[in-house]
């Protein structure tokens, strides 16, 4: 069977579904790609693996109508291309003037799929519910799976990853559950189990980093829904964040699950100058990257090299096998950048969070929404959690946060454009019997 004729996007785009059944067959394996991405990011040792496959056959499937998608999605999937080659430009770079393998620079090579999967979802016309959908699969099977895993005797929740990266990952899902509903659909029914199931596998990974991010994502959608008053709704968030205070503070289980009382004793620890503990390596770690971009402002040591500029406290120097001299990050995005990339590093950091949110929130505007919803106001949200839990880790130096990044803020940014453009049409169909 031939491929659509060129042209073929454009009347996707209108009708709203493909014609021909490779473009029908692709379109299903996209929609399934949707679902399966935030389903198994995390609850699976594939991770987003069965997202790819589908990604790549429905797009060797249907290879014209990517082509003549351009058109539509044109300035969205311009900028991201633009990111993605100053993101791999970087990295090229740092491994050229190093000679460190293309190991070094893996994760930063993640960010290829990023226009990519914006073209692929304008191309197919994929629905928003699927990404929806999977996030819901998603919490409920990290929950499930994470109490199974504490339940038989391990500390913290880890999956098939560490503890902080599934914590961050489970607030990334959470923020779509929540930001992501359809049309039609009751946000109280689906909203508060989500939430329920979030913050419950958030407590069994015994994370602190992503409580911050938690903490943005509870106070957005206290600003942004339409019930009572503003008032009201504030009054209510400060009281189930005093209701959680106190079940911390009164619940010596739930204490301990969450770490309260280690970070009182890092902190003692720390004010004696002990730097041997989780928030003491942190604290260590921004000093150590400071003093490597200080002598190294322009090129840094190299991606993926952080334990080099390590190599500079005496206590690792002395004794190689000192674990927190091998942690391979510095723990805080902009440390890492900066220290291992210098300046330029530095300011790239800034283009790959500051560039989607500048772009989601362009969308936004162009989205017809009267509220703060839909995907790119979820792609908002991904974009400040990510800066908020890279706050006390890297977020690229982890394979799972680096490609789900990609991937997650090509998808909602396809999705933003065709929402867009379908709210144009809108627009342009209204004004026309006027016209006439």
């Amino acid at each position: 069977m031939s491929l659509p004729p060129y042209g073929y996007a454009n009347d996707l785009h209108r009708s709203g579904a493909p014609q021909g059944m490779r473009a029908r067959i692709a379109r299903g394996m996209g929609q399934l790609g949707l679902l399966l991405m935030p389903a198994l990011v995390v609850s699976t040792p594939v991770n987003l693996l069965p997202f790819g496959l589908l990604l790549l056959a429905s797009t060797l499937l249907v290879p014209g109508l990517l082509w003549d998608a351009r058109r539509d999605a044109g300035p969205t999937v311009k900028v991201l291309a633009l990111l993605m080659l100053a993101v791999l430009v970087g990295g090229v770079v740092s491994m050229l003037l190093f000679e460190h393998g293309f190991r070094d620079v893996d994760n930063r090579s993640r960010f290829f799929v990023m226009p990519w999967i914006a073209l692929w979802v304008c191309a197919l016309d994929l629905r928003l519910r699927w990404l929806w959908r999977g996030a819901l699969v998603g919490l409920v099977l990290v929950f499930v799976l994470s109490l199974r895993q504490v339940l038989g005797g391990a500390p913290r929740a880890e999956l098939f990853t560490n503890a902080i990266v599934l914590a961050d990952i489970v607030v990334m899902l959470l923020v779509l559950a929540l930001f992501c509903r359809p049309h039609g659909v009751r946000g109280w029914a689906w909203g508060l189990p989500a939430l329920a199931l979030g913050c419950a596998a958030l407590v069994l990974t015994g994370s602190r980093g992503a409580l911050l991010a938690l903490l943005a994502v509870f106070l957005v959608m206290a600003l942004s829904l339409r019930w009572r008053t503003l008032r009201l709704r504030l009054l209510i968030l400060a009281a189930m964040l005093g209701v959680a205070g106190v079940a911390l503070v009164a619940v010596p289980e739930l204490r301990q699950q969450v770490r309260l009382t280690e970070l009182h004793n890092d902190v003692r620890r720390l004010e004696h100058g002990d730097t041997d503990s989780s928030a003491g390596a942190r604290v260590e770690r921004l000093q150590v990257a400071w003093d490597t971009f200080v002598d190294h402002p322009l090129t840094g040591v190299g991606v993926g090299h952080f334990d080099t500029a390590m190599q500079r406290l005496p206590e690792c120097r002395d004794n190689p096998m000192e674990p927190r001299c091998h942690l391979g990050h510095a723990h805080n995005d902009l440390a890492e950048w900066g220290a291992t990339q210098g300046a330029p590093g530095a300011l790239l950091l800034l283009a790959v969070y500051g560039v989607p949110l500048w772009l989601f929130l362009w969308l936004h505007r162009r989205s017809g929404r009267s509220t703060f919803r839909g995907p790119a106001a979820a792609g908002v949200m991904i974009v400040v959690s990510y800066i908020l839990c890279g706050l006390t880790q890297s977020m690229f130096a982890h394979q799972i946060t680096a490609s789900f990044y990609a991937s997650i803020v090509g998808a909602l940014a396809g999705l933003s454009r065709l929402e867009a453009l379908r709210h144009q049409r809108r627009l342009s169909t209204a004004a026309a019997p006027d016209a006439a």
